[in-house]
């Protein structure tokens, strides 16, 4: 082999694993824009404000809560179901209770099913969107604001759903640094007492 082939087949060996690496870091963010543009997985879209169109037709949602494995806190929602004409805007609360006797964070998951109405299913505001901390013994009600796209009733799959279920799941999350602090200057507070 001359030179000019030994360095062309160095530069394949070292850019492949460099090309595959770059896009593996790549494969997240896409993939998390992918599912937002397109409801795909029963990613759930936004909007900054209600729909401008009301359709006769009522669609039922249904509201479901689970914690992730190791989540300590109580959640719920607090109404099963909902039923709202297309298009309208629904006002739905979850309950959430922290048992323990220290702060906890958490974040919420979600999706929709069935996950052909992912594209359609628009939230205005959700507590979702931010991470929640519940004090020692805390209870919080959290509002979720959405609606259902009327462009529900053309779409191929969309046209024959008659419910939907939105489902959340809250996991553990790190306090912010403020309230860990907090907590800290607490706890040495009460031993300092002692």
């Amino acid at each position: 082999m001359n030179t000019k082939s030994n360095k062309k087949l160095v530069m394949y060996l070292v850019g492949l694993p460099l090309f595959m690496l770059s896009m593996s870091f790549a494969a997240v963010p896409f993939y998390d824009w992918f599912c937002r543009v397109t409801g795909f997985g029963g990613v759930t879209q936004v909007a900054g404000e209600a729909s401008t169109k009301v359709l006769d037709r009522e669609i039922q949602v249904r509201f479901d809560g689970s914690l992730e494995k190791g989540m300590p806190w109580e959640f719920k929602p607090q109404a099963r179901t909902m039923k709202l004409r297309i298009g309208e805007t629904g006002l739905a609360f979850y309950e959430a209770h922290n048992p323990t006797d220290k702060p906890i964070a958490g974040t919420a998951s979600f999706n929709v099913y069935p996950y052909s109405a992912g594209a359609y299913f628009t939230k205005i505001d959700c507590f979702c969107f931010e991470l929640q901390v519940l004090q020692p013994g805390e209870t919080v009600q959290m509002p979720v604001t959405f609606y259902v796209d009327p462009e529900i009733v053309d779409d191929i799959e969309g046209k024959y759903v008659n419910s939907i279920t939105l489902s959340y799941t809250f996991h553990v999350t790190d306090l912010p640094e403020l309230q860990a602090s907090l907590d800290l200057d607490s706890e040495i507070d009460v031993e300092t007492a002692q």
